[in-house]
């Protein structure tokens, strides 16, 4: 487990020892807002694992196209040849934001563009000897999976950890109803299940955390426990996402992370931009 503090992200390395062949899911590219500036440090702290424990990379496993932190899929890509995966739903997110942001064409077809693999629902595939299972839990986005790899889900954003609940709903194509759905359906594994989390925003102070079982959630959940009815979870959740402020770095996150972790298209002048759109005067 790797911990990115500025913006409380895990990455995780999983690996067959008998193969020494590894996936890593949802790395993180250090960014400063302030200076415009991108560094690789915590991905080259993953690459020195992997380095250090003769591992090779056969997988770089998105659970979605995140808009708090910048992803480092790109880098990791151009380091050792592995090839980028997220679900297929990442066509509907660079849609949207194709338009949001006004990409043209040149830069972006919105067709699973920049991605090397997009699964399919329940679609499987290996790593090294061990089997591992996409699992569509959209909801936050609609673009968000699950990986289960030998028992253990590797959750993205849908469920934190049970004193912090679940992800918010109020992002473009996010929607509470479809997550509660989604969770339902983490709900079904058997109660033994390791939950790995993606984010811990350590409530009340506690310490970090970043592991919990299906049972856990299922019986402590503060938004979702196994009984709790659809339109409560929701009326909850929509109440909750109404006093949030947007993440901090929405803009560059969602810019990067929709090309697979790569910057923008340089201009004319050799420079990447990330672009803020500005709303209309009320």
């Amino acid at each position: 487990m790797f911990f990115d503090k500025d913006s409380s992200t895990f990455s995780y390395v999983v690996a067959d020892v008998s193969s020494g062949m590894a996936a890593v899911i949802d790395p993180v590219l250090d960014y400063d807002a302030a200076a415009g500036q991108v560094s690789t440090a915590g991905a080259d702290t993953i690459l020195a694992y992997l380095a250090a424990n003769k591992l090779t990379l056969q997988w770089i496993l998105e659970t979605h196209a995140h808009a708090d932190h910048l992803s480092a899929a790109h880098y990791l890509k151009n380091k050792t040849g592995a090839p980028v995966a997220i679900g297929e739903g990442i066509k509907k997110v660079q849609q949207t934001f194709k338009l949001v942001f006004n990409i043209g064409d040149d830069e972006l077809l919105a067709k699973g563009d920049y991605f090397d693999k997009l699964f399919a629902d329940n679609e499987t595939f290996s790593i090294g000897s061990l089997k591992a299972t996409v699992i569509n839990t959209p909801g936050h986005t609609n673009d968000s999976v699950s990986y289960l790899i030998a028992g253990n889900l590797f959750v993205g954003d849908s469920l934190f950890m049970p004193d912090a609940g679940t992800a918010r709903c109020d992002f473009p194509g996010g929607d509470a109803h479809v997550l509660y759905r989604s969770i339902q359906r983490i709900y079904q594994l058997p109660d033994d299940t390791q939950i790995f989390m993606c984010h811990d925003y350590q409530p009340n102070g506690r310490e970090l955390k970043y592991q919990t079982s299906v049972l856990e959630q299922k019986t402590q959940n503060i938004h979702v426990k196994a009984d709790t009815p659809e339109q409560e979870f929701v009326q909850k959740r929509e109440a909750r996402d109404k006093t949030l402020a947007v993440p901090r770095l929405i803009y560059p996150a969602v810019q990067v992370n929709i090309r697979g972790g790569q910057l923008p298209k340089a201009e004319q002048n050799g420079v990447s931009y990330i672009k803020i759109p500005l709303k209309p005067q009320r």
